[in-house]
């Protein structure tokens, strides 16, 4: 008995230490798919986290818009229509000039151009959120979508160039991604590489880091991040577009040597 009692004692200090201690919160992976329903419609994320595809079921009349070039199929009893809208600034910086506009009844199945995942905002009519230029994938009626500037210096190094998506409006935005998608709703700042940005409702500005003990060459891109101030959520993507072509650059000039 006097044994048992010591080794208890000993125990509870150990259990108390380790409730003490802060729990670690990592980087969580997303395997289910996300079902839902809109007005005149709904909609299923599925296949999830590098082949990931969205299949919206429409109601007759019910209107949609896509990414162009983004359908894998649909249904013969869709209507399908684009639509173009000109301006110097998209000219310029390459922006997408046209959507598409799908209107039901019917199924329809949509899927980025990359190897990534898919994201679901929805908006209330009272935020807005900015969109990288390439993350953008579809959306439902009453999502308002513009491209405007974010200033000269984030548009040289931010990775999202000069223009991107404002968004805003009622209703569901699906963005998409180069890799996985990690979503943070922070209320102090974060850090954020450069290239790995998805989509946002909060501030941020740019800083250079040093690495090494060095900063690195700015003009570059490099030693640059996105230093983000809540409250807000950021949504960030595994891998940069960027240093992957980079990647498959040098590693296909080592195959051909």
């Amino acid at each position: 008995m006097p044994q048992q009692q010591t080794s208890q004692q000993q125990t509870q200090p150990q259990q108390q230490v380790q409730a003490s201690q802060p729990q670690f919160a990592g980087a969580g992976s997303t395997q289910a798919d996300d079902v839902g329903t809109f007005n005149g419609g709904s909609y299923r994320v599925s296949h999830r986290d590098t082949n990931t595809i969205l299949t919206v079921q429409l109601a007759i009349g019910c209107p949609f818009t896509a990414k162009p070039g983004a359908m894998i199929a649909m249904t013969p009893t869709i209507t399908l229509k684009g639509t173009m809208k000109f301006s110097l600034k998209k000219a310029l910086i390459g922006g997408d000039m046209t959507k598409s506009q799908y209107t039901g009844p019917g199924e329809l199945l949509l899927a980025p151009a990359s190897i990534g995942d898919i994201t679901i905002i929805k908006l209330g009519g009272h935020e807005q959120w900015s969109v990288g230029k390439d993350a953008f994938l579809a959306c439902t009626q009453g999502i308002v979508t513009e491209y405007k500037s974010q200033g000269v210096t984030k548009a040289m190094f931010s990775g999202e160039g000069l223009f991107v998506y404002k968004i805003s409006g009622q209703g569901i935005l699906w963005c998409t991604s180069f890799g996985a998608i990690i979503r943070k709703d922070k209320d102090e700042k974060y850090i954020i590489d450069n290239g790995h940005l998805v989509a946002w409702n909060c501030k941020y500005v740019l800083e250079r880091v040093a690495s090494g003990g060095i900063v690195s060459n700015m003009m570059a891109g490099e030693g640059l991040v996105c230093k983000f101030t809540g409250p807000g959520t950021v949504f960030m993507q595994t891998r940069n577009a960027q240093a992957f072509a980079a990647w498959l650059g040098a590693n296909s000039a080592n195959a051909s040597m």
